[in-house]
């Protein structure tokens, strides 16, 4: 019998892509750690395992026809430990996974972080050569890339899959209207700061275009909502939605990463290392143009973003307020 393996199915996008897939009929194999959510995918037909792919617990036998890797640890700080044992060794087990189970297409969801550098940056695409990694998040989503492509038999397809928001997301939007409500935002050279963000539904699309893909030339492939969005933009109108009346405060780009990076390395060497109220990497997103080009996925997977900012926005907060 096939299936496909989700891992992460218990995280914002696995989940996402778990339900997709359950509503079309398929038989779907969720792998996790939120044992309640596990629960919920239970009773809405998928077979789920609790499974720490950082472990080195047994892997359940399964026979499948693809995996979408989603479980990571996402976060602009952390310890650089906790993020090798979840994006590295967590990938290796995944594949490993994966050739056990005999799928015959991995695809691996990996990050845009890894393009980021502090200056403006205009349409990247795939092929750009890496600067060196901004945080430990960047670093070990590029090495997971090269574990996977390591891997032809399994014909893998990376996505990399800018700024997700929608219902359920605990992180993008919720963060940034949290930051908002206890001080100004900072507005640095001159709000020319802009990203392109990604609707929930559209990312989980894209994952099961490539997994259903009979040949993925490129193997690698930018995802985004196809629109560059100024971040005074996305705030002022994600807080219109909040009911909220986001303040902004004029501050010198140098001054500020200077003051992240003072606060990193106070924060670095204090037990536990907490994370800082600003980090450089989230300062330098504020600050610069970082969008995506996303015509490669187009012209090879014939894949593109159906929901817009205006309607995506709609949704998130028709949900949260029902």
């Amino acid at each position: 019998m096939t299936g496909t393996i989700i891992t992460g199915a218990t995280g914002f996008l696995g989940g996402a892509i778990a339900r997709r897939l359950l509503k079309e009929g398929e038989r779907v194999i969720a792998l996790g750690r939120d044992r309640a959510k596990l629960e919920g995918l239970a009773e809405a037909g998928a077979e789920t395992h609790a499974l720490d792919l950082e472990a080195n617990n047994p892997l359940p036998s399964m026979r499948v026809s693809g995996i979408i890797h989603c479980a990571a640890l996402s976060s602009p700080w952390g310890q650089r430990a906790a993020f090798e044992r979840a994006n590295i060794a967590g990938t290796r087990r995944a594949l490993l996974l994966a050739l056990e189970a005999g799928a015959a297409r991995f695809v691996h969801i990996s990050s845009p972080s890894i393009y980021f550098r502090f200056a403006d940056q205009e349409a990247v695409g795939e092929d750009m050569p890496l600067p060196q990694p901004a945080n430990a998040y960047a670093a070990t989503k590029a090495a997971s890339e090269q574990l996977v492509l390591a891997v032809p038999e399994l014909s893998p397809i990376i996505l990399r899959p800018r700024g997700l928001y929608g219902p359920g997301d605990t992180a993008l939007l919720p963060r940034l209207l949290r930051a908002a409500t206890t001080r100004p935002l900072p507005l640095m050279r001159g709000g020319v700061a802009a990203t392109d963000l990604t609707y929930i539904d559209d990312v989980a699309d894209a994952a099961l275009t490539a997994l259903r893909a009979k040949t993925a030339p490129s193997q690698i492939y930018n995802v985004s909502g196809g629109q560059a969005l100024p971040i005074r933009s996305v705030a002022e109108r994600a807080g219109a939605k909040a009911n909220m009346t986001i303040r902004w405060r004029k501050m010198p780009w140098p001054a500020v990463l200077a003051a992240a990076r003072a606060a990193e390395a106070v924060c670095a060497a204090l037990p536990g290392r907490p994370e800082p109220l600003v980090t450089s990497y989230s300062a330098g997103l504020f600050a610069f143009r970082q969008t995506l080009d996303i015509s490669r996925i187009d012209r090879e997977l014939s894949w593109q973003p159906r929901i817009c900012f205006d309607e995506g926005l709609a949704r998130t907060f028709a949900e949260r307020t029902s």
